[in-house]
């Protein structure tokens, strides 16, 4: 299994590469500069990676730069529906959703403010309900070719969103609301991406409080069918992410906590873990020390 990748090497300087059994820079100058090219040409460079560099003191980063945005989409699975309307003041706008043509499609989050593997998440301060959302993202490019897969946790607040559906940037778009996987696994070697096991579990005091697991092949939109959605009068110059929503979401009772831990696994795709806390001093830190 290799992935692509965007690291700081020992001397500081931030590389991009094909990580497999060693690390290999690819001939790129940003994550940004490659999602500019057609997959067929990503794909190229990375079959042409250059020589392996050591990773002594090596760091890997959020797999986004540039103007890459990361947006999502709610409601696409049966699970998603059903949580969405035992929360909500409103349900029946939801259940709508899940039925429409139209797909719901929101912004989620800006590179700079992605975290990363073993990098903090944060609930909100003014919310009693907090949950992590463990997504397949799709990595596309410019011209909204799908590149690659990440794991997406798309951390929400269900009070405040439940409070009323307009409230949902608030509940979603937040310091410390969107944690990526540091490595992207090519599209071209993932078959299927509908047929891939979604597991989750949230660990408190070492002790495990949640564990759920699904499958992609349950998503109620094709992901093509979410991109074009995206792509209509939008415009991705330096590419996007797009979290194409969540099949696994904990009880009303099983909201988060800081010092829980979130672990997120996708069958051929990866993993992502994330220490919780409160507020968003301590994910403040971690993006100003990048």
């Amino acid at each position: 299994m290799s992935h692509l990748v965007r690291f700081a090497d020992g001397t500081g300087t931030v590389r991009v590469g094909l990580l497999g059994d060693e690390l290999r820079p690819l001939a790129v100058t940003s994550m940004s500069d490659l999602l500019r090219r057609p997959v067929a040409e990503i794909r190229e460079l990375a079959e042409a990676a250059g020589e392996p560099v050591s990773t002594v003191g090596t760091r890997l980063l959020p797999p986004l730069d540039g103007r890459t945005e990361v947006w999502a989409a709610g409601v696409t699975y049966r699970r998603s529906e059903e949580a969405r309307r035992e929360e909500s003041a409103d349900e029946d706008v939801y259940a709508r959703v899940y039925r429409a043509q139209r797909p719901e499609l929101f912004f989620k989050s800006p590179a700079w403010r992605v975290v990363t593997d073993d990098e903090p998440i944060a609930v909100r301060t003014d919310s009693a309900n907090n949950v992590p959302e463990p997504e397949l993202g799709l990595v596309l490019t410019g011209a909204g070719e799908v590149a690659g897969y990440v794991v997406v946790d798309d951390v929400s607040s269900r009070s405040i969103e439940g409070e009323n559906p307009l409230y949902l940037p608030q509940a979603k778009i937040y310091t410390g609301s969107c944690a990526v996987s540091a490595r992207v696994r090519p599209a071209w070697e993932v078959p299927d991406p509908l047929s891939l096991g979604i597991r989750m579990r949230i660990l408190r005091d070492g002790h495990e409080v949640f564990d759920g697991e699904a499958s992609t092949a349950q998503l109620n939109r094709t992901p093509a069918e979410l991109v074009e959605y995206l792509w209509r009068d939008n415009d991705f110059p330096d590419g996007a992410v797009l979290s194409t929503g969540t099949p696994v979401v904990p009880g009303l009772d099983q909201g988060l906590r800081a010092g829980d831990v979130v672990e997120i696994e996708i069958d051929e795709v990866g993993s992502l873990r994330s220490p919780v806390v409160l507020g968003a001093d301590e994910v403040r830190r971690v993006l100003a020390a990048r």
